[in-house]
């Protein structure tokens, strides 16, 4: 199979003269591309004289963007995502590229709690891993690990539902389980980060991703979240309804508008689901077309 390395990159010189010398070592015949997003320092020098291939942006468009625009350009079957910072090993990019001759379309390396930068990262995506597993159907072990390999005419086929900022990761994910597309994990070690300071910011990006995990569920799965919704206010209204027949012996106007919420949540929920199916199979279409 042909392999295309995909490294999105801000600033990060210091990691890349790590990074590339280790993929050739492991991998001398793929194609690497880094994706200068924006760098202000020597990123894009040093991958040139690296061998790697550089697509340059004038100004940072986020790593969401910068896997688009490479994932676009690479000629390999097969398409391996890594941080430039040094934390993946590509030592370990053939034990992920052994699982997809099983019949795999995407594995990922997964990490473990001593893989988190921080202890309130690693609850924070052991609480987003439990949410997203609930709303898929199957058991996501690391939701937002970047590290991961996938075939690249699967991967394509979501470049428009890809997001410009840091939730690539759960966005593929989701939509690889919900396209029925097989997934699977590989545990990986990772290292500490060398050169700039991270540009994911805990508090900013954590909520940011809880948000996605709920967008992404109300488009592939919206029934997950409507119809329990739906099925709250439905019970509060039944309750309260029967408090103040208890009460007073009528039906309240808070009661009628309580009832009336629980049916409009739950149609919202069946139109959803009818525009889930159109968009993938509007997808589809765009594939099998020239």
């Amino acid at each position: 199979m042909r392999i295309s390395i995909i490294l999105p990159a801000k600033n990060e010189a210091e990691g890349l003269s790590r990074t590339l010398p280790a993929i050739a070592a492991v991998l001398p015949e793929a194609e690497v591309i880094v994706v200068d997003d924006g760098s202000t320092d020597e990123t894009a020098a040093i991958a040139r004289a690296a061998g790697a291939r550089v697509l340059s942006s004038p100004y940072s468009m986020g790593n969401g963007a910068a896997i688009k625009r490479g994932a676009r350009a690479a000629n390999g079957e097969v398409l391996v995502f890594m941080d430039a910072d040094g934390q993946h090993d590509p030592a370990q990019i053939p034990r992920l590229l052994a699982r997809l001759d099983e019949g795999y379309d995407m594995v990922v390396g997964a990490r473990d709690g001593s893989g988190q930068a921080s202890l309130g990262r690693g609850l924070a995506n052991g609480l987003y891993n439990r949410l997203a597993s609930w709303m898929t159907g199957h058991e996501i072990k690391d939701l937002t690990s970047g590290f991961r390999v996938a075939r690249a005419e699967r991967f394509r086929e979501f470049l428009h539902l890809l997001p410009n900022g840091f939730s690539y990761p759960t966005t593929s994910t989701m939509a690889f389980f919900r396209s029925a597309y097989p997934v699977d994990y590989v545990p990986v070690d990772v290292s500490r980060r060398v050169g700039t300071a991270s540009h994911i910011r805990p508090v900013r990006d954590g909520l940011r991703f809880l948000l996605i995990i709920f967008r992404i569920a109300t488009l592939f799965s919206p029934m997950k979240l409507f119809l329990p919704t739906s099925l709250g206010f439905f019970l509060t209204g039944l309750s309260y309804y029967a408090y103040t027949y208890a009460m007073s012996g009528r039906f309240t106007n808070m009661s009628t508008l309580l009832f009336s919420a629980a049916v409009i949540v739950f149609l919202i929920g069946l139109v959803s689901e009818q525009i889930t199916g159109l968009t993938y199979l509007a997808a589809r279409g765009e594939r099998r077309d020239p």
